[in-house]
Formats: C-alpha cells, sequence, structure tokens
C-alpha cells in the first residue's frame, strides 16, 4: 500500500494507538475532538515522534522504532495543509508558493510558480499578501505551497475550521477538485460526517486514540459496526440490548422487544437514526410520550420518553408532526431493516 502507518505514543494519560493503510485515495480519520486526528498527522509529518511503532510511505520508510529509522519533515514528502494555512504573512502569495520549491527544482523555479498560480486561479493574486486574501484564496496558496514540492501524500487537518460558513461550501469544492487532480494518497482528519462523506473514500475511525478498522464511506455510513462509528455518523438514538436469537433483542433502555435482521453474536447496542422512527403502528412498535417538540428549519423534532426510561428523538419533514404537542401519547414503530446492531 502507498501508506502504511502503525504507531504508538503517550501524552500524559492519554494513549494514541493507530494502525491504518491507504491506496490512492482519499482517506478520512474521523473522531471527536481530542481523539487523536491531530496527532497522528503530525506524527506522519515527522513532527512529532511516535514512541513505538512504523510508517512507511510508497515502500520508503519513514519511522521505524526498531531500526532507529526517523526521516526529518523535509525527507518525507509530504504535504500537510494546517488548520490555519500557515502562510509567511510578510510574503506575497508568489513568494509562499515558491518557498515551496524543492532544491533539486530551483532552477525550474518561476516556471513551477507560475504554474501553480495558474492552476489554483491566483494569478491575480500573485502580489498580494495573506492578510488580503479571501479564505478560499488562502487555502488555495497554502495547497500551491505544498504541490510544488512535488508530495507523495496530502495531510488535511480540519481544512475548513477556519472559515465562515459561507465560505466553505465553495472551498470545500475547489478541495475536492485538487484532491481528484493529485492522483496520489490524501489523509483527511475532520469531525465533521458531511465533509467527509462528500470529500472521502474511505474512513477509519479515531475513540479515544485507538483507531477502527478502515471501511468504504459507504459501508460505514450505511451499516457501522461500533457505537463510536454509529455516533460520528450522525444516529442519536441508541439503547443497550440483550441478544435473544438471531432476529430478536430485548431493547432495554426502550422497554421492547425488538425484531430485527441477523443480529450479530458481538452486538450489545441498537441504534435507529432519528428519521427511520414513524409515527404509527406496526413492528417494533413503542408507546412513548412526548416530551419536546422543536422546530427546526426545514424538519420538526419531537423528543419522547420510552417505556424503558430511555429517550428518542423523531425527526421528520415539517409540519408532518405539527398536531403532536408536549404530553401527548404516541405510538412510533421501526422498521427491522432500520435497526442497526452494534458492538462496543
Amino acid at each position: 500500500m502507498p501508506l502504511s502507518v502503525d504507531i504508538k505514543k503517550r501524552l500524559g494519560s492519554f494513549a494514541l494507538d493507530v494502525s491504518f493503510e491507504a491506496g490512492d485515495e482519499v482517506l478520512a480519520l474521523l473522531g471527536a475532538s481530542g481523539c487523536g486526528k491531530s496527532m497522528t498527522l503530525k506524527c506522519i509529518a515527522g513532527i512529532e515522534k511516535p514512541d513505538e511503532g512504523r510508517i512507511v510511505l510508497n515502500g520508503r520508510v519513514l519511522f521505524d522504532s526498531a531500526r532507529h529509522i526517523d526521516l526529518a519533515p523535509q525527507q518525507r514528502r509530504v504535504g500537510y495543509l494546517f488548520q490555519q494555512y500557515a502562510l509567511f504573512p510578510n510574503m506575497t502569495v508568489r513568494d509562499n508558493i515558491a518557498a515551496g520549491v524543492r532544491r533539486e527544482n530551483r532552477a525550474r523555479k518561476d516556471e513551477l510558480v507560475d504554474a501553480y498560480l495558474s492552476a489554483m486561479k491566483l494569478g491575480d493574486a500573485r502580489h498580494k499578501r495573506p492578510c488580503e486574501l479571501s479564505g478560499g484564496q488562502q487555502q488555495r496558496a497554502a495547497l500551491a505551497r505544498i504541490l510544488v514540492n512535488e508530495p507523495e501524500l496530502i495531510l488535511l487537518d480540519e481544512p475548513f475550521s477556519a472559515l465562515d460558513s459561507y465560505l466553505k461550501w465553495q472551498v470545500e469544492m475547489e478541495l475536492a477538485d485538487t484532491l481528484e487532480g493529485f492522483g496520489g494518497s490524501a489523509v483527511f482528519v475532520s469531525h465533521d460526517r458531511d465533509e467527509v462523506y462528500r470529500l472521502c473514500d474511505s474512513v477509519c475511525i479515531l475513540t479515544e486514540g485507538k483507531s477502527e478498522e478502515k471501511a468504504s464511506v459507504d459501508a460505514v455510513f450505511r451499516a457501522p459496526r461500533t457505537l463510536a462509528a454509529c455516533r460520528m455518523t450522525g444516529c442519536k438514538n441508541f439503547s443497550r440490548i440483550v441478544r435473544l436469537d438471531g432476529s430478536r433483542a430485548r431493547a432495554q433502555d426502550w422497554g421492547i422487544e425488538l425484531e430485527g435482521l441477523n443480529i450479530p453474536p458481538a452486538a450489545v447496542w441498537a441504534g435507529i437514526r432519528s428519521h427511520d422512527i414513524r409515527p404509527w403502528d406496526g413492528k417494533n412498535a413503542i408507546d412513548c410520550r412526548a416530551e419536546r417538540r422543536v422546530e427546526e428549519l426545514f424538519s420538526d423534532v419531537l423528543m419522547l420518553s420510552t417505556p424503558g426510561g430511555g429517550k428518542i428523538r423523531m425527526e421528520s419533514p415539517r409540519g408532518e408532526l405539527s398536531d403532536i404537542r408536549p404530553g401527548d401519547e404516541i405510538k412510533v414503530h421501526i422498521q427491522p431493516e432500520n435497526i442497526m446492531f452494534l458492538e462496543e
């Protein structure tokens, strides 16, 4: 594989233990803040040193604790896009990009810089300084400085966190085009499931420093395997379960017996997405009480209490639940094919 990472690092009480591989794709490291995503990127780039393990890129060993190999960041051929882009504030766009040209390409510096100014649509901004650029232009300038260095791998650390919401969509589409044209491996760090779904090919979930098995974006969002993965894909309704057999389980927090499809032996949780809960009788019916109603811009949300003492969040298009008020009794049901049975 072009990129192979298997490292451990301890920082006080926090322990990083990640292992994954990436081919010619955009791999997401998806997890909550503080789970070790950025630290993993810094170890790959050579900014931080793991305590043990091995990092290999396109057959070149970047780090190997057993063999005492630890290449300097300049030797790794890794491009790192920081959250704040880290452009040199007193340099023009052209000079920022020129600073990324590799030593052996100095004779072609002007040619290379002009090529990336054109490719990133920064020709009119070549003499501007970073403070004079829009958020999108800053990101394109930072990417041009990375790409002119001819990296074998691109690392992107929450690249939209510094942007206002109205800029994010345009900049995200520009980044998608850049990554598509790169043709190599890229690792994308985010805690935003929507960004990951739109931009990435595969996902590795990180939970408290520990990585899960890599899977395709479609597989993770359609059928997450663990509770942590399901939470990161946006699911908000969970109940502990006792598995009765291959198709039945007792949902302890909801107070019902669920009929499902192919309940794995290791499953200890059931998850159901808010929009998959419907207000009528049927299989897996739950007698609930409406506790709170929230009107959002395009949807209505009901918070429901269940016989098991747990809560359920139900979401429907705006107006569909308009006749239900707090205090009302409501029966909801969950289709067996919509239940996600999860490992811890």
